[in-house]
């Protein structure tokens, strides 16, 4: 009689919890430590591993010695996801640089099981990489986003999650990664205004920026986040107009001497100068409507030497005013509706 009480209760507790759907507790191996294996409740799901689904727990794991359910994997993780994705191992062995939680082994980043996230990923992009990534997280959260980092693919936009034959695992080469995205006319600023379709607007261009010219847009922006407009690297006036200070213009003084603005009289600190009054001067330092560098420069590329721009964007409405730059052999002139023709000289005494 209680050999058959205890054969009933063994068949009740197998119908409650069937062997294979059992929960399995992540085992403490040093395997685990870069992450949990523990299956999340089905409802929450967004995707699920193929073995786990089909119930197929013995293809990762060793039977129990004891009890039901399923004992610790066969081996270690990594080489049993290999198993199946021969694949990637294949491609993962052609990389100059893995990444390291794939070296610490594949659940770093993935459950084995199920997931609440694509991709059976331990969490969304880019909460999952800045985990690790601490510096970046703090990038991102700050005042100015990068559409690249807060869209899409997010972090897997720019970077191979997995391993790569460039450095910090990107996709292309800084450069190139840059313009294949800044190569269409619809892309927008932090504040929804239209920005340039660069790749056009460098193929057309025979003046480039240094930066531009050395293919390092770094020098300028930054890649993830900024507290500057434009995602630069240093503070740079954002308004047309604006009042001078050196530290407003700490980006472009990166490269560039100060005396270059600073100097009222000079016949050494610029080419830009009536005699020797210097109109760099001039122009920015006016007290009320100081103009900046890009009233009169292109900031990436331009047809004319200096990097003179052709025009320049005015008001809201996108209307663009043309400078008519004319150079010279010893200076040259511009004609603006702000105030006719005005010739300048270096030679002037």
């Amino acid at each position: 009689m209680n050999a058959f009480r205890s054969l009933l209760l063994i068949a009740v507790l197998a119908l409650v919890h069937p062997p294979n759907s059992v929960s399995i507790a992540a085992p403490k191996t040093r395997d685990y430590k870069h992450g949990t294996a523990r299956p999340v409740p089905s409802k929450r799901a967004k995707s699920s591993h193929a073995p786990y689904e089909s119930k197929a727990c013995m293809v990762c794991h060793n039977k129990k010695k004891r009890g039901r359910g399923v004992g610790r994997p066969k081996k270690n993780m990594t080489k049993i996801c290999f198993t199946c994705h021969s694949e990637l191992k294949r491609v993962l062995g052609k990389y100059k640089h893995m990444h390291k939680p794939v070296k610490a082994g594949c659940i770093s980043c993935h459950n084995p099981h199920n997931s609440a996230y694509k991709m059976l990923l331990m969490a969304p992009k880019p909460r999952l990489c800045t985990n690790c990534h601490v510096s970046i997280k703090t990038s991102i959260n700050l005042k100015v986003k990068h559409d690249a980092v807060t869209h899409g693919a997010s972090c897997s936009n720019c970077h191979d999650p997995h391993g790569s034959n460039i450095e910090k695992l990107l996709l292309a080469l800084p450069y190139d990664q840059c313009i294949g995205c800044h190569n269409t006319n619809n892309l927008k600023d932090e504040k929804g205004r239209l920005l340039m379709n660069y790749k056009t607007l460098l193929g057309k261009s025979k003046v480039k920026h240094s930066p531009v010219e050395g293919k390092d847009c770094s020098s300028c922006h930054e890649v993830h986040g900024s507290k500057h407009f434009r995602l630069l690297t240093e503070p740079y006036p954002e308004r047309f107009y604006a009042k001078y200070s050196k530290e407003e213009y700490a980006l472009c003084f990166k490269c560039h001497d100060e005396d270059l603005v600073k100097i009222k009289t000079s016949r050494t600190a610029t080419k830009f100068r009536d005699g020797a009054r210097n109109l760099h001067y001039v122009h920015v330092k006016e007290p009320d409507r100081g103009r900046t560098c890009r009233a009169c420069h292109a900031v990436h590329a331009s047809e004319q030497k200096s990097l003179v721009r052709a025009a320049v964007p005015y008001g809201s409405s996108g209307w663009k005013l043309k400078l008519h730059y004319i150079r010279t052999k010893d200076g040259g002139s511009c004609e603006r509706t702000c105030h006719g023709i005005k010739p300048y000289s270096r030679n002037k005494r």
